[in-house]
């Protein structure tokens, strides 16, 4: 699912970026222009008059945003929970589908809304950031960057005793990928498709990681923090060299409408402040995950 939020900065990652100023070759977009405050969202002073701020924050995106039952888990809860108390306000989530591309969702989500049904939040967590890709969408700020995400290889352990396998190995051994994600646009791509025999799509990293649990596949690729969600004793995971990946690891941040800046600020505070005092860590140990610091 979450692979196609990252679409438009995959080709980034796996081919590297062209050489040119930042924000030359960009033409201004259109902004929301007339346009009712409970439709882009509102204002500090509104939220906290009001006494709560809502995420939009990917459904069924585990370990970061999913429901059970009526319960709200994952990283991304945790956090906006930090911002809203910060604020002083309550936390809420709008939990949406992924769209075709990060574009669409940040135009859904934070600055638009959809054509049909659905609604903007003040906040949209979990958005990756790209210096070149926020040239483009400037009706939106991209601010609040909480951790850096990794390319990783889960393995089974009996089939793989002597350590992890490399790309080069799934020329002849099965490996499990997001379908149409970073990991499968790589893997297909490497060495001319000859990986392509091999490579196994599944709906998320999580049901791969159950495929190689089950003895299914041999391996999975994918974002470390989900393939990491998914371990049992019977899997490791390794972050061996990549070739021909230019980007392996990415940051992940917040988005809001550019019209509200000073919110902006604000959540932007409560994020480094979480990061800075080790709350950031410490929620990302209660779900297993590891925790790199963005490099502000």
């Amino acid at each position: 699912m979450i692979a196609r939020i990252a679409t438009t900065l995959c080709l980034c990652f796996v081919l590297g970026s062209a050489a040119f100023a930042r924000c030359e070759d960009y033409v201004p977009g259109p902004k929301p222009q007339n346009t009712g405050r409970d439709i882009v969202g509102q204002e500090m002073d509104q939220i906290i008059e009001r006494g709560f701020i809502e995420f939009a924050v990917y459904e069924d995106f585990a370990p970061y945003s999913w429901q059970e039952g009526s319960t709200a888990r994952g990283v991304d809860i945790e956090l906006g929970r930090v911002i809203a108390e910060d604020l002083g306000v309550e936390a809420r989530f709008n939990f949406v589908a992924a769209g075709e591309n990060l574009e669409a969702d940040l135009r859904n989500y934070i600055w638009k809304g959809p054509l049909i049904g659905g609604r903007v939040s003040n906040v949209m967590l979990h958005v990756p950031y790209d210096s070149n890709f926020s040239c483009r969408v400037e009706q939106v700020v991209f601010t609040g960057q909480y951790f850096n995400e990794t390319m990783a290889i889960a393995y089974s352990k009996a089939d793989y005793p002597d350590g992890g396998p490399v790309p080069a190995y799934f020329r002849f051994d099965t490996v499990g990928v997001e379908n149409d994600s970073i990991a499968d646009f790589y893997l297909s791509s490497l060495a001319g498709g000859q990986l392509l025999a091999n490579i196994r799509r599944f709906r998320t990293p999580g049901e791969a990681m159950a495929a190689v649990d089950a003895g299914e596949i041999m391996a999975a690729m994918g974002p470390l923090g989900q393939l990491e969600h998914g371990l049992t004793d019977k899997i490791a995971i390794h972050q061996p060299p990549l070739p021909g990946f230019s980007a392996g690891e990415w940051t992940l941040g917040v988005a809001v409408n550019h019209r509200y800046r000073p919110l902006s600020y604000a959540v932007d505070d409560a994020i480094r402040q979480a990061v800075s005092d080790g709350t950031m860590a410490a929620i990302f140990a209660r779900y297993g995950l590891s925790f790199k610091t963005p490099e502000w």
